[in-house]
């Protein structure tokens, strides 16, 4: 992905719920993973290298435990890609 490309949020959706095992439907903009999901440490490092793999970035770790919803990982994956929201 370069820092033309633009990110889908459906599909960053999809990825995330594929990642902590839950519907899709459940990852709203606004919903807390710590909290309201349960992610852990060790899953949100897991979501790390998927998200790294996906978008070919680096996300450091203390990124990652800094993200708590989608609205959060996206405008991480912006920043790291250099775009602006879609």
């Amino acid at each position: 992905m370069t820092a033309e490309a633009t990110l889908d949020t459906a599909e960053l959706r999809e990825l995330i719920a594929d990642v902590l095992e839950v519907d899709g439907e459940s990852i709203t903009p606004e919903i807390d993973f710590v909290r309201d999901l349960g992610v852990d440490s060790l899953l949100a490092m897991e979501l790390a290298v998927t998200l790294e793999r996906q978008y070919q970035v680096k996300i450091e770790s203390h990124e990652i435990g800094e993200v708590r919803t989608l609205s959060d990982i996206s405008a991480l994956l912006l920043r790291k890609l250099g775009t602006s929201a879609a």
